[in-house]
């Protein structure tokens, strides 16, 4: 597998456990991260240090040579930058500075024509634009690859990973694409075999290691613990009760997530990775931000998994990823499909039109 945009490694770890539990299964299946790229330099230091057999690439994607800088793949993964198309921001949409990014992994496609590709973004993609950008998009991959594949049939859905055992609220659309020639029908993994997990915050942040890395704690200003002492599990600053000296003055939106404290019986709500003092996702009985290795666990990667950077930038890292356990449960089912393995399913809930498989031309097959 080769993956754009690749961030901490969150969908990497996620498709090596999904290759794990199907070992255990007794289904012989093996992947090798061939290459990987990311513009941030402590981001791409991550991946390396997890993935240390894959060529790992620090460039900006705008400058990166697919033709001589990458090579042949199975798999393909890319979470293009989702800033333009979250509803937490200017919603530029692919008009934006990142919306238009997603055409670099079509280019990967069209380049290497791999036999399955997995694509992220936030769920706020199905609307930007009026709706327009989505298609679009789906229009460009469905077309990708080498024409003598008759391209590839997407199983676009919105995932929302707290069905899924993952102890957060996180909404994301996965883009799953097999190529045409294959004759295999990816089936959307159906939650239900995850309904026994326990994804509550206080099950997900007990028992970290005292050994564990990215424990230090932020500092906070004497204020900002006064006014969560009146701030209970589920609030935030702006429907708690709180003394007019601890309230915000902030006019227009007024954000849920600042200074909300998790509820220990339910999912996190989503993490993030950017923002000011409010935005650092705070415990549900500790008047204090959560560390970064608890933000890893809601996140669901493995305590000895090694982020790079200093402080804020692991943060940031943690925040950006697609949850491992997310990824490792789309994975299993896809290589479930490439190895005829039935199992539980449910129909995609973004279902669009597109047009049946059909025969590569002879003009086309001796292209």
């Amino acid at each position: 597998m080769g993956e754009l945009f690749c961030g901490p490694g969150g969908i990497a770890r996620g498709l090596d456990f999904a290759v794990e539990d199907l070992r255990k299964e007794g289904v012989e299946v093996d992947v090798e991260h061939t290459w990987a790229n990311d513009y941030d330099a402590a981001t791409a230091r991550t991946y390396k240090a997890n993935f240390p057999g894959a060529h790992v690439i620090h460039k900006d994607i705008r400058k990166l040579d697919i033709e001589t800088e990458l090579s042949d793949i199975d798999g393909f993964a890319f979470g293009f930058p989702c800033n333009d198309f979250s509803v937490v921001g200017e919603q530029k949409g692919i008009d934006g500075t990142f919306g238009p990014l997603y055409e670099y992994g079509a280019r990967v496609v069209d380049r290497y024509s791999p036999k399955w590709f997995f694509a992220e973004n936030v769920g706020g993609l199905r609307n930007s634009n009026d709706g327009v950008a989505f298609e679009m998009i789906l229009d460009r991959l469905q077309e990708a690859g080498a024409p003598e594949y008759g391209g590839y049939t997407l199983y676009p859905h919105l995932y929302k990973f707290e069905e899924y055992g993952v102890p957060q609220r996180r909404h994301r659309i996965i883009i799953v694409g097999v190529r045409n020639d294959l004759e295999v029908d990816f089936r959307v993994p159906s939650p239900e075999p995850y309904s026994h997990i326990d994804n509550s915050v206080k099950t997900a942040l007990s028992n970290i290691p005292a050994d564990a890395t990215h424990q230090e704690l932020t500092r906070q200003n004497p204020t900002v613990v006064e006014r969560l002492s009146h701030i209970k599990p589920g609030e935030n600053a702006f429907t708690a009760d709180l003394p007019a000296h601890l309230q915000l003055n902030v006019q227009g939106a007024k954000i849920s997530q600042i200074y909300r404290r998790l509820q220990a019986d339910k999912p996190s709500y989503t993490v993030t990775g950017s923002g000011g003092g409010g935005t650092h996702v705070y415990h549900y009985e500790e008047n204090r931000a959560l560390t970064n290795r608890e933000r890893a666990r809601i996140q669901t990667f493995p305590d000895d998994y090694i982020f790079e950077g200093k402080k804020e930038e692991v943060r940031k890292q943690i925040g950006m990823a697609v949850p491992v356990d997310g990824a490792r449960v789309v994975f299993k089912a896809l290589l479930s499909s490439l190895e005829g393995i039935e199992y539980p399913s449910v129909e995609p809930n973004l279902l669009r039109s597109v047009p049946p498989r059909r025969e590569a031309s002879a003009s086309e097959r001796s292209a």
